[in-house]
């Protein structure tokens, strides 16, 4: 919401320069976010055209005597709208402005044109930057004050306001002029809006039906005939585009301006092309309508229209028809002043994809009592740019009327809520400067009525909001908490996904936070076969999003997708979110999970050449890290998933349950997120992991007694596993630690059988341990692994 400064001043005297003011309306919850200068003009001051003479040389060129109160200066002019009599901007040598040809800002320099001295220059809109008109000069109001700067006159300052959904009074110039009023101690001044009805009954010209109340609680209307449609006065322009707003004629112009003052869109109907002179507000049929952006759009049952005898003749506060739009030929306007659901209006323009400022104002619920006023306004208006006649009576049809009841506040609720005591008379003082009627009825307690345009205002918490906030945050005594701070309440889960993002962001893998809303195509890329259809939800955004997602897995995989279309280097992201499992006659199971991509070189190009791509083992090394920090001691065990390679998948086992799955996306899986080399995928279930982090860690020291190392090389079938070699050496009480080291497979070893290497570290935490014990240990490991898997020492 724009809001110019001059425009505010026109209902409230503001002494306050620019900043003053806009810190005061952020302070007090309407956030100014810039303020923009228009002005700035050098040497520029208000004239008057007293002589006009046809020039010498040229026909086309006429010789303007400018009186600059007291100075008469002459000027070489062009312009064809150039009149005796006309207030006008002009430009003295020296002034700064802008080329209406290349729009680069120049300096007027002293010329002759086609002989004669031109000692200034009328301006146009576009010289002066205000607009990009060109046709002619710029007309001033008659009432200009003479010789005045042009700054300190057309000058002004605008406010960009962030106005906050619970608040469409402050959607229009008035209501900010209401909050100015209360915060600075002023009061408001609203305009007249009298004018005379010489034309005939409105009730015999039309008619008007609400066949569908609950969408639409009132409809007033007025007709004005007789009007000539023309360009706005420049005043009423040069509002329009300080608020973003673009003129089109005195009639449309005129709805917006009444929009912008009073914060109620209205629509302007060209009268003569309504059929038979009748509206119905109605919900939608099987049927179309052409919006006056020249788009066909099919409307829906739960649409709201006007229509008329044939159709519809707009989308109710979204967008009107072409059929009856307002043309250079219209000679009759009906003016709409309604009010709608606010529910059907956001959903119909959501659905149609057509937000506009009528539609974001209805959206935020604005009052049924702004109807009428915001009519007889742009009646008033409409009536004194057009030359129009105006109807005898206004139609008001107001089925949804609702009587607003007072609300309580004493003095202890507002003390209680803000932690200070505000007298009763100052209570009153802070609602009466907001409009608010208060009646005492006791010395405590007073009895509000709401003024019709705070449709947020519902409760006696909301009043205390309004005092604390007009009173100032900052005005608030600052006060230590009385009672006792809350305990800690410990989080384990959010600690766990902290300390697993920590570990592993230090082992060089980046987090990212993907959509929890996914298409059912992306799904079942990744879920295969599982019979879990994800819940799908009742109001996507998009078709792409239109799913709870039930794994990780696809937001991963198509962020790596992304960056590897830019990105050569290697890619390592992971992500800890929720994932959504339906249960049927429920809400979903939201489970916590923990999930990674890793793909590309091991290590960054360099010097030394090209490095190896990343291989199952380093994603295998990181989840031992993350499984060592985290003091977990999981395993890994070969499985088959049509996700993932053959014999490139294992899945993660702590204490004989499933933990999570690791391995080599398959290639068909690959390319169908346009990914072209490999990926290394891993999952986990932080809630099965959860249990194992908060368990009790016991004390074990550092061991007194020195170690000794023996390396043995083993041959054994190809299909017995190295894990469940080191598992069977590892239970034997003197083994401290065994690594495997080597796996070979060739000529020295028997077809189908192959060689692994360990290293095996015999400690004891009570004695130095002697050659003897050793050996009698590692005979009883080699007597148990030939027994048990057939291995034996290679020779």
């Amino acid at each position: 919401m724009k809001a110019p400064l001059n425009w505010l001043r026109e209902y409230v005297d503001i002494a306050l320069s620019p900043k003053e003011l806009a810190k005061r309306l952020t302070m007090s919850g309407t956030e100014v976010k810039g303020i923009e200068t228009i002005g700035g003009w050098e040497n520029i001051v208000v004239g008057q055209v007293v002589a006009i003479e046809p020039h010498p040389h040229a026909a086309r060129l006429k010789l303007a005597t400018i009186d600059l109160r007291g100075e008469c200066l002459r000027s070489v002019c062009g312009a064809s709208n150039l009149e005796m009599g006309q207030k006008v901007a002009f430009a003295r040598i020296g002034a700064p402005l802008i080329d209406p040809q290349s729009g680069e800002p120049v300096r007027l320099e002293r010329a002759k044109i086609r002989g004669i001295a031109s000692e200034g220059m009328i301006c146009s809109e576009r010289e002066l930057g205000i607009s990009d008109r060109h046709e002619g000069i710029m007309v001033l109001p008659p009432d200009a004050p003479l010789g005045v700067p042009l700054n300190d006159y057309l000058g002004d300052a605008i406010f960009d306001l962030d106005i906050t959904p619970n608040r469409p009074d402050c959607l229009s110039i008035i209501g900010i002029a209401r909050e100015v009023a209360a915060l600075t101690g002023k009061s408001v001044c609203l305009p007249e809006t009298r004018y005379d009805e010489p034309g005939e009954l409105i009730e015999r010209k039309v008619s008007v039906e609400i066949a569908d109340p609950d969408l639409c609680p009132r409809y007033c209307a007025s007709l004005i005939t007789d009007v000539k449609v023309a360009p706005s006065p420049p005043w009423m322009e040069q509002r329009l585009l300080a608020c973003g707003m673009r003129p089109i004629n005195n009639i449309v112009d005129v709805t917006n301006y009444v929009m912008l003052e009073y914060g109620q869109p209205l629509h302007a109907f060209d009268y003569e092309r309504l059929a038979p002179k009748r509206i119905i507000v109605r919900r939608a049929g099987d049927e179309s309508i052409t919006t006056l952006d020249g788009v066909e759009r099919m409307l829906q049952s739960d649409m709201l229209v006007i229509a008329d005898g044939e159709g519809p003749v707009a989308i109710a506060g979204v967008m009107g028809g072409s059929g009856s739009e307002v043309t250079e030929e219209t000679t009759s306007v009906l003016i709409e002043s309604a009010n709608f659901n606010s529910v059907s209006i956001r959903r119909t323009a959501a659905r149609l994809k057509l937000r506009s400022e009528a539609s974001l104002r209805f959206e935020k619920g604005i009052s049924p009592e702004l109807t009428m006023l915001a009519l007889k306004r742009a009646t008033q208006l409409m009536a004194e740019l057009s030359g129009g006649k105006i109807a005898r009576g206004i139609i008001d049809v107001y089925s949804g009327k609702k009587e607003a009841k007072p609300i309580a506040l004493s003095t202890k609720q507002v003390e209680r809520i803000l932690g200070i005591k505000i007298g009763l008379e100052k209570m009153m003082k802070v609602l009466c400067s907001l409009g608010f009627d208060c009646q005492t009825v006791s010395t405590e307690e007073l009895s509000i009525a709401i003024p019709y345009w705070r449709t947020d205002v519902r409760l006696a918490e909301d009043l205390v909001e309004e005092i604390a906030r007009i009173i100032g945050y900052d005005e608030l005594p600052i006060t230590l908490p009385s009672g006792a701070l809350p305990q800690y309440e410990a989080d384990p889960m959010r600690a766990i996904r902290e300390r697993a993002s920590d570990i592993l962001a230090g082992c060089g893998i980046q987090e990212v936070i993907t959509y929890s809303l996914i298409s059912l195509e992306v799904s079942r890329k990744v879920v295969l076969n599982s019979g879990l259809t994800p819940l799908k939800i009742a109001n996507p955004i998009t078709t792409e999003q239109e799913y709870l997602r039930t794994t990780l897995r696809p937001g991963l995989l198509e962020a790596l997708s992304a960056n590897e279309k830019h990105e050569e280097g290697s890619i390592r992201l992971f992500e800890v979110g929720k994932v959504y499992l339906p249960r049927e006659g429920n809400l979903p199971e939201e489970r916590q999970m923990l999930a990674g991509v890793l793909s590309g070189p091991r290590l960054d190009r360099s010097w030394h050449g090209e490095g190896e791509v990343l291989d199952f083992f380093d994603v295998k090394g990181v989840l031992e890290t993350l499984f060592e920090r985290l003091g977990v001691e999981a395993s890994f065990e070969p499985v088959n998933d049509e996700l993932f390679n053959p014999g490139r998948v294992a899945r993660i086992m702590l204490w004989g349950e499933e933990l999570g799955i690791i391995g080599e996306l398959h290639p068909r899986m690959a390319e169908g997120f346009d990914i072209s080399r490999p990926v290394y995928l891993f999952e986990i279930n932080l809630e099965k992991l959860l249990p194992t982090t908060i368990a009790p860690r016991k004390y074990r020291p550092i061991p007194r007694f020195p170690a000794t190392l023996r390396d043995i090389a083993l041959v054994m079938d190809g299909e017995v596993a190295a894990k469940r070699v080191q598992d069977i050496i590892q239970s034997f009480p003197l083994v401290a630690k065994v690594a495997l080291f080597d796996v070979y497979t060739g000529e020295q070893v028997p077809q189908g059988k192959k060689s692994l290497a360990f290293r095996i570290l015999y400690q004891s935490p009570s004695r130095t341990l002697t050659d003897e014990e050793v050996n009698k240990e590692q005979e009883r490991i080699l007597e148990r692994l030939h027994r048990e898997l057939g291995a034996a020492l290679r020779a």
